[in-house]
């Protein structure tokens, strides 16, 4: 459920992606990267 924000807009969903994307100079799927590199690292999973 991607696009789901589950009646909250401030929820994540791919729109959160496209905005980020666009606002680093990045593709939708570098910060979905980045984002899970993030949080593996907060989390300890490397």
């Amino acid at each position: 459920m991607p696009d789901d924000d589950m009646g909250d807009p401030k929820n994540i969903t791919n729109k959160t992606f496209e905005e980020a994307a666009k606002a680093s100079g990045q593709t939708v799927e570098q910060a979905k990267k980045e984002a899970l590199k993030l949080l593996k690292k907060e989390l300890g999973e490397s």
